[in-house]
C-alpha cells in the first residue's frame, strides 16, 4: 500500500506531520478527518531502494524508541476509557491527538486505521511486533474474545508496572558490585602504570635478588606499561565479542545459566526470574488464557533465557497431557515452595491465586535481598580486596626490607 507525507491541525490548531498508508491521497484525508485531525497538506513518499523513502530511511537512524513508560500509560488509559464506555475508535483517536511522541502516535493512528478497515485490535498489533510483544498481543486477543478488552488493559499496565519495578531493582543489585569491581580493575591498573615502575628503578640500581612475587609484579608492569595499546584493543574487542556473543540464542542461554550461579548475585537473579513468572501466568490465566499459551507468554516474560527454556519444556509437557506439577518439578529450576503452591493450586482450582501469592513472596525476598546486598557482599569483597593488597605489599616491600638488612650488617 502506498505511503504517504501529510501535515494537519488538530482541534487546538498545533500542525502535526507524520505519515499513512493508503490507498490514495483522498484515502489518506479521510482517516486524517475521522481522526479529529485538519489536513494541510498530503504527499506521496519519494521511494529510496525498496519503497523506502528518504525522510524514513534517515529517521529510523534517529528515531525515539517507544518506552516501557508509553506502553504502560497507553495501557492504563486504554482501560479507563474502555470502562468508561468510549469506543475503541475514538479513544485512540484521542490517545494519538494527546501522545508527545511521534513513533507511538504513528502507531496508534495505524491501529485506529486498521479498526477502521475491519480488522481485529489484536491483528493491528502484530504489525507493530517491535512495539507490542507477543504477550501483550495474545492478551488482547484474550480481551477481544471474552468481551473484557477493559480488564485485560487493566492487568497489562499492572503486570508492565511489576516488570519495570523488577527490572530496576535487578539493575539495583547489580550496581554495587559492578562499581566496586570497576573501581579494583582501576586501582590495579594505576598501581602497574605508576606504582610498580617507581619501585623499579629503587631495585634495579640495588642489584639484589629479587622474591618471586616482587618478579611477577615487574613483569606485569613491564608488560602493561609496553603494550597498554595492545591491552586496550584486546579489553575492547573482548568487549564487543562478548555483547555480539551474547546477542546469540546459545550465548544468552549460557550467559543466563551461568549468572545464576554467581554467588549472592545469582539467587536475586534467580528469584526475581521466578516472580515474573508466577506473576506472568497468573496473569494469563486469569485472562482465560490457555494454560499452554500461558507457558509461552511466561517463558517470553521471565527475563531469563535459560529458564525460559524450562518453561518450554513445561510446555511441551503439559501438552503431552502430564500434570503442569510434574513438569515443573521436571525442570529443576524451581523450588520447592513453588512446586508445593503449583500443587495446591492445581488440586484446588485456586491456581491463579496461588501463583500471585508466590510472585508478591518473591518480589518481596528480592526487595530485602538487594537492602541486605551491601551487607552480603562486604565479606566478599573485603577479602578479594585484601588479598589484592596482600600481594602488591609483599611484592613492593619485601625487597626493601631486603635491602635494609643487608645495610644494617654491613
Amino acid at each position: 500500500m502506498p505511503t504517504f507525507t501529510y501535515k494537519a491541525r488538530n482541534s487546538r490548531g498545533e500542525l502535526l506531520s507524520g505519515r499513512l498508508e493508503g490507498t490514495s491521497e483522498a484515502a489518506v484525508a479521510d482517516e486524517l478527518l475521522r481522526s479529529g485531525l485538519t489536513p494541510v497538506d498530503i504527499a506521496a513518499a519519494v521511494a529510496l531502494g525498496g519503497g523506502e523513502d528518504v525522510g524514513q530511511f534517515v529517521g529510523k537512524l534517529f528515531e525515539e524508541k517507544v518506552a516501557e513508560t508509553d506502553l504502560m500509560l497507553f495501557a492504563r488509559q486504554m482501560a479507563s476509557l474502555l470502562k468508561a464506555g468510549v469506543p475503541i475508535l475514538r479513544a485512540l483517536a484521542s490517545l494519538a491527538e494527546s501522545s508527545t511522541h511521534k513513533i507511538f502516535r504513528a502507531v496508534l493512528l495505524d491501529l485506529r486505521e486498521g479498526l477502521s478497515a475491519g480488522r481485529e485490535l489484536s491483528v493491528c498489533m502484530r504489525r507493530h511486533d517491535k512495539v507490542f510483544q507477543a504477550f501483550f498481543i495474545n492478551l488482547v486477543r484474550v480481551g477481544e474474545t471474552t468481551g473484557r478488552l477493559d480488564e485485560v488493559f487493566m492487568r497489562l499496565f499492572h503486570h508492565l508496572e511489576f516488570e519495570r519495578e523488577m527490572r530496576e531493582r535487578v539493575k539495583s543489585a547489580l550496581r554495587y558490585p559492578s562499581f566496586v569491581v570497576a573501581a579494583l580493575v582501576i586501582a590495579l591498573g594505576v598501581i602497574n602504570v605508576l606504582v610498580i615502575p617507581a619501585f623499579a628503578k629503587v631495585y634495579k640500581s640495588s642489584h639484589a635478588a629479587l622474591p618471586f612475587v616482587t618478579r611477577i609484579l615487574l613483569g606485569a608492569s613491564e608488560f602493561t606499561v609496553t603494550w597498554w595499546p595492545l591491552l586496550l584493543g584486546a579489553m575492547a574487542g573482548a568487549g564487543i565479542a562478548l555483547r555480539w556473543w551474547r546477542g546469540t540464542p546459545q550465548g544468552r542461554y549460557l550467559w543466563d545459566k551461568h549468572m545464576l550461579k554467581v554467588p549472592v548475585v545469582g539467587k536475586i537473579l534467580h528469584k526475581a526470574s521466578l516472580a515474573r513468572f508466577t506473576k506472568g501466568l497468573a496473569m494469563t490465566y486469569q485472562s482465560g488464557v490457555p494454560i499452554v499459551q500461558g507457558l509461552s507468554n511466561a517463558a517470553d516474560v521471565v527475563g531469563n533465557a535459560f529458564i525460559a527454556s524450562r518453561i518450554e519444556q513445561m510446555r511441551d509437557g503439559v501438552e503431552r497431557g502430564e500434570a503442569l506439577t510434574r513438569t515443573a518439578s521436571t525442570a529443576g529450576v524451581f523450588t520447592p515452595v513453588v512446586l508445593q503452591m503449583m500443587s495446591v493450586g492445581e488440586e484446588t482450582g485456586e491456581l491463579d491465586r496461588l501463583l500471585n501469592e508466590i510472585g508478591e513472596l518473591y518480589q518481596r525476598d528480592v526487595e530485602y535481598e538487594i537492602r541486605t546486598l551491601s551487607e552480603q557482599i562486604e565479606p566478599i569483597l573485603i577479602a578479594g580486596l585484601g588479598g589484592i593488597v596482600l600481594v602488591v605489599a609483599l611484592g613492593v616491600f619485601l625487597p626493601i626490607w631486603d635491602l635494609g638488612s643487608t645495610m644494617m650488617h654491613k
